[in-house]
């Protein structure tokens, strides 16, 4: 007796199109992201180095490691937009997504740099 599998249904080419036109563009832009967020802990570590020096331990590469995973788990979240703003009719100009871009960079150099001074700073 043959029983059906279920299948898992395939995307529809105007969805995979959708996430094709998000991905070519989010994609590229992790890198610099991640690059601007580097800076920004390298910025802390130089303009306050003497401070920072007994933090560097093989258990702080660990938290840093799993911060960094965080970090750009929180930029997958630019998906979610694009594609609203896609499936809502919207055209989601380049524009638009460089704004989208340089906010949600802005607020994870926030997050990054209030991380740093209130969690990291004070215990050093």
């Amino acid at each position: 007796m043959q029983t059906a599998s279920p299948s898992l249904p395939t995307p529809s080419p105007l969805f995979r199109d959708t996430l094709l036109s998000a991905a070519r563009f989010w994609e590229p832009r992790r890198i610099l992201y991640n690059l601007v967020l580097t800076a920004g802990v390298a910025f802390w570590i130089v303009s306050t180095w003497p401070h920072f020096r007994p933090a560097f331990t093989w258990s702080s590469l660990f938290f840093l490691v799993v911060a960094a995973l965080l970090a750009n788990i929180c930029y997958t979240s630019a998906y979610l937009l694009d594609l609203a703003f896609q499936h809502a009719g919207l055209r989601t100009s380049s524009a638009l997504r460089w704004s989208l871009w340089t906010l949600g960079t802005l607020l994870a150099l926030f997050f990054e740099t209030y991380w740093i001074a209130d969690e990291v700073y004070p215990f050093v």
